[in-house]
């Protein structure tokens, strides 16, 4: 990085001959840059805990091109936990993956706890989990569909839409029976997360987040908590599942953090790179700009 670096970069390439020579043509001109990113990335202590850990060159190779460190964090603890192959990698950080998460969304303090408390404890806290947004890019959903044709298109496809939301998702029920007081409403689709321990109720709608959507849910979860939770189980948590996004109303409320229900976005076609990240940033921008003007009006004294 200095006037030297043409200097530097020739040094590195006869070393790479020299390498091929005695070694192979492993060891050529583009293994030596990557293995110099990697050096400039990661510090000795991230190299080893990676390797102790089961992520491969590979892993590490793709992770160093992660620009944002708590980013990069986020997918190698998700590797180790989730034992993704590097395809898996890869396809998670194309799709945004940790700018989806609802833990993205935090101060970078709370991020940098939660990823820490997961590498020492192996405690997942649901806003790694959870997305702000899902691609259910199922095949053979028509142009026009109904929730219960949504409904359908993701139980024929279950494997990917499993694999979508993580592998530690297990499926329940499907239209699972609520009754209370001569009601019986149905929860469209009920899953139980290895990780968090808990029931995962979800919920599809057509349209626009609306605030009376939480409350059903709410509904839903207070019945499930009495109902079906299990000895040594944590809380059930909602995830509701809107077809359009109207960001505002889905980050002020999602940004109550021991809420237990989550709102997202899904997605039947991959939406383009660029219209998806400007989509992200500026539900990023908002969510910030709401937690610095609540850190401004507690730190007002009273009249």
């Amino acid at each position: 990085h200095n006037a030297r670096a043409e200097y530097g970069k020739q040094v590195v390439k006869h070393l790479a001959e020299r390498l091929v020579k005695r070694y192979g043509s492993g060891w050529g001109f583009k293994k030596l840059q990557h293995c110099l990113r990697a050096a400039y990335t990661f510090s000795e202590a991230e190299i080893d805990y990676a390797v102790r850990r089961q992520l491969s060159w590979t892993h590490l190779r793709s992770l160093m091109f992660v620009e944002d460190e708590l980013a990069r964090k986020f997918y190698m603890e998700m590797c180790r936990l989730e034992k993704w192959p590097t395809r898996t990698l890869d396809e998670k950080i194309d799709s945004q993956l940790y700018e989806r998460t609802a833990i993205s969304r935090r101060p970078e303090e709370i991020i940098k706890a939660e990823l820490d408390t997961m590498k020492d404890t192996d405690r997942i806290h649901p806003d790694l989990v959870f997305r702000s947004s899902y691609f259910l890019d199922l095949v053979g959903l028509p142009d026009v569909f109904s929730e219960s044709d949504l409904e359908t298109a993701i139980l024929n496809q279950i494997q990917q839409f499993i694999k979508e939301f993580g592998s530690d998702f297990a499926f329940v029920d499907r239209q699972k029976r609520i009754p209370i007081d001569g009601t019986v409403y149905k929860l469209d689709l009920l899953f139980y997360h290895r990780g968090l321990h808990r029931l995962v109720a979800i919920d599809l709608k057509l349209g626009r987040f609306k605030p009376e959507h939480e409350g059903q849910m709410l509904l839903y979860l207070r019945y499930l908590n009495r109902n079906d939770r299990r000895e040594g189980e944590e809380a059930p948590i909602g995830l509701i599942l809107c077809s359009e996004g109207n960001t505002e109303h889905i980050e002020y409320l999602m940004l109550e953090e021991d809420s237990p229900v989550k709102v997202a976005q899904y997605y039947t076609k991959l939406p383009d790179k660029k219209l998806l990240s400007e989509k992200l940033q500026r539900a990023i921008a908002i969510a910030k700009e709401y937690q610095r003007n609540k850190e401004i009006d507690n730190r007002e004294p009273p009249e």
